[in-house]
């Protein structure tokens, strides 16, 4: 059974949002980089990036970053993982990194980043961005930003989709089983 939670007023609304809370924590955009996850981190990191040009008046700096190899889950999976591009095109050394991923869950995923951004140079910070929040951290991880906080089942799945993957925007929930 699924649910939509968000449409695509809803996801628009959040990234706007957020990029003003990004802006206005960073006192500006100077010294700052969006770097999102590979794939849906991506979509989102440039269409947040859209918003704080259009804000700033400045560009900013956006790259992709695939994390496979630095999951902890690699081994357990039954299938081959696919590896997708990472591209940072800005030294990241002493800049203030905003890590972008559509959805937080146990925070692995997130530290995974952390490991495989850390090898792009030393950030002077890291913060994080997400679309959805469902809650159920392993890990001491939170987000800075976060387009929505939905409290889910352990079981539960969230999925986002974009335009961008020939897809009308919304978040979904699918119940899982119990």
């Amino acid at each position: 059974m699924s649910k939509k939670l968000l449409d695509s007023n809803d996801i628009n609304r959040a990234i706007r949002r957020m990029a003003h809370e990004i802006i206005e924590k960073n006192k500006g955009i100077d010294g700052l980089c969006l770097v999102g996850i590979q794939k849906g981190g991506v979509l989102l990191a440039k269409r947040l990036a859209s918003e704080i040009e259009a804000i700033e008046n400045a560009t900013i700096d956006v790259g992709a970053l695939d994390i496979t190899f630095y999951r902890d889950d690699l081994n357990t999976k039954e299938e081959q993982p696919v590896v997708k591009r990472t591209d940072i095109p800005c030294t990241i050394n002493n800049k203030t990194v905003v890590l972008v991923d559509d959805v937080l869950f146990t925070g692995r995923s997130i530290r995974a980043a952390m490991d495989a951004l850390i090898d792009f140079g030393r950030p002077a910070f890291i913060q994080l961005a997400v679309l959805i929040d469902r809650g159920h951290r392993e890990l001491p991880i939170r987000a800075d930003y976060a387009g929505k906080n939905i409290p889910t089942s352990f079981n539960d799945r969230i999925e986002v989709f974009l335009d961008e993957e020939g897809k009308k925007d919304k978040v979904v929930l699918i119940a899982g089983q119990n």
